[in-house]
């Protein structure tokens, strides 16, 4: 099963393609430089932080809650960093220590209310990365005037505490390699359990033992560490795709030590694994016809005829390189799974595509750099290496949060329904699960979450978001027992902070004063 990032990297990948694909010829826009305006900056404070919060917690916890937190600036005017000691193991502390990374913005008023914890998704997106270098996509002027904004690299992730299985040249290999044998065929299937085989003992003796421990109830659990060392009553909270698991996992957990939280891009935590890639899978295709018509209003459209035609055409050329991959100029061959991962990544904002009409443009001509630097972004590949560990903790996450499923008539099932719903990707969707190899057994389970006894959490979804399909976000906020949904009507992954006054006035309502948004509100 092929399982997408829910990921707030859209402006990761944003900042990318200016500097990776600028002067391409059939590129016709370039991203405008005012998307990243800096925040007013105010100067850094190191030092302690408030008084640890510590009403309730057990004794046992207490030399972890009653930390006080060193800050030292970092990452220029306005932010500093500390790092904060967590158990291995929540449910047995004696299992030893890890190491959690948080990167601060203080207030730029000067009097902030309190701390905004903030997840920018994935599972396995750096929150210190994406805070300290792209500030204005967390959080817009009006929060970051009254909030401490926190990002935070969770258990396994970036500078916490992380996921370790290969070196650059074994990740490409990984990534990027053709198997042998024809699509399907046993020949093939066996060299990608192999292969998946390989990664996950990688995984296991790279990782220093803390696998078992790589789970979102330990990583919500881990948020209210944080909550209380910032010295926090109440955990005020923005998180967005697999952050809204994540916050909705921290409301069950600890109902009414929520404070303000907003979850956007919402996932049904009901769901499973096959049910989610599924969607995934449908979601994208959905876009993809979305950028299909507006490709073909484009003098730049390697495609013609109608939108069903340029589909038909974009199935032959997937087939096309999946028969002859390409070889692009570093020497890595092209198949259709990477060019699959290059469309992907270009769905998860309008504002790609007119970079996957450039890839598609080049692969229709035999050339397969731009659709390689579309999959570096989404993989987090620059200069032939690997910025950050996304891969990795995105796999140790989902096996050890999802039970084992899809026997062999699952399977036959799904494939059958992949090729009625999203028949372009069908053929290239679903393949050997890592997960089936993972040294350790999963421990999370799949069901509604209620978050009984909780205060109003706002939850925003996007009619055509690919990645967190738009039911999800409303089957979340259906399960609440407080859920308040707030609809984006548009295009691309996420709502808040999007360019709609409406979705982001609403949202800074709630977060800054606790005005809930109007019942069943609609932005257009």
């Amino acid at each position: 099963m092929r399982l997408h990032r829910a990921t707030r990297n859209t402006s990761v990948l944003r900042r990318r393609l200016v500097a990776v694909v600028a002067g391409l010829a059939a590129v016709g826009v370039a991203l405008s430089g005012c998307l990243y305006a800096q925040i007013p900056p105010v100067a850094p404070e190191s030092g302690a932080s408030p008084s640890p919060q510590t009403d309730g917690i057990a004794a046992d916890l207490m030399p972890y809650y009653s930390q006080t937190l060193q800050w030292s600036a970092c990452g220029g005017t306005g932010f500093d960093c500390t790092t904060v000691r967590a158990p291995r193991d929540w449910s047995d502390p004696s299992q030893g220590d890890l190491t959690l990374a948080l990167v601060r913005h203080r207030a730029t008023s000067g009097q902030p209310i309190g701390s905004l914890l903030t997840n920018p998704g994935g599972p396995g997106a750096s929150g210190v990365s994406i805070v300290r270098d792209s500030l204005s996509y967390v959080a817009d002027d009006r929060l970051t005037s009254d909030f401490d904004v926190i990002g935070f690299d969770p258990r396994g992730v970036g500078e916490s505490t992380a996921v370790t299985c290969y070196d650059a040249k074994d990740l490409d290999a990984y990534l990027y390699d053709i198997p042998p044998g024809a699509r399907g065929s046993d020949e093939r299937n066996n060299a990608l359990e192999q292969r998946n085989a390989a990664f996950a003992q990688a995984c296991q003796k790279n990782s220093d033992g803390i696998l078992p421990y790589i789970t979102t109830e330990n990583a919500a659990r881990d948020m209210d560490l944080l909550r209380g060392v910032l010295g926090d009553a109440k955990l005020n909270y923005l998180g967005y795709s697999y952050g809204t698991f994540l916050g909705a996992t921290y409301a069950k957990l600890f109902p009414t030590r929520v404070g303000r939280m907003v979850l956007d891009g919402g996932i049904d935590p009901s769901l499973p694994g096959s049910e989610v890639g599924a969607a995934q899978a449908v979601g994208f295709e959905t876009s993809l016809r979305t950028f299909m018509g507006d490709c073909l209003r484009q003098s730049t459209c390697p495609f013609g005829g109608s939108v069903d035609d340029a589909m038909n055409d974009l199935s032959s050329l997937l087939k096309r390189v999946d028969n002859q991959p390409l070889t692009a100029s570093d020497g890595r061959r092209l198949g259709a799974d990477t060019l699959l991962t290059a469309i992907v990544a270009a769905l998860y904002s309008e504002e790609s595509w007119p970079y996957l009409r450039s890839a598609l443009t080049g692969v229709a001509d035999g050339d397969a750099d731009v659709a390689f630097q579309l999959a570096d972004l989404y993989n987090g590949r620059s200069a032939g290496r690997y910025i950050d560990n996304s891969t990795e903790a995105f796999r140790a996450y989902n096996c050890m949060d999802y039970p084992l499923e899809d026997s062999d008539a699952d399977q036959a099932a799904l494939q059958q329904r992949l090729d009625r719903e999203a028949p372009v990707s069908a053929p290239y969707w679903l393949s050997p699960d890592v997960c089936k190899s993972w040294p350790v057994p999963p421990t999370g389970t799949r069901g509604p979450i209620t978050a009984e006894g909780s205060p109003p959490i706002v939850v925003v979804g996007t009619t055509g978001d690919p990645a967190t399909p738009y039911p999800w976000a409303v089957a979340l906020a259906g399960q609440l027992a407080q859920g308040k949904l707030i609809t984006r009507v548009g295009e691309g992954h996420l709502g808040y902070n999007k360019g709609n006054a409406c979705v982001t006035d609403a949202v800074d309502a709630y977060l800054v004063s606790g005005t809930l948004p109007a019942e069943g509100l609609r932005c257009s």
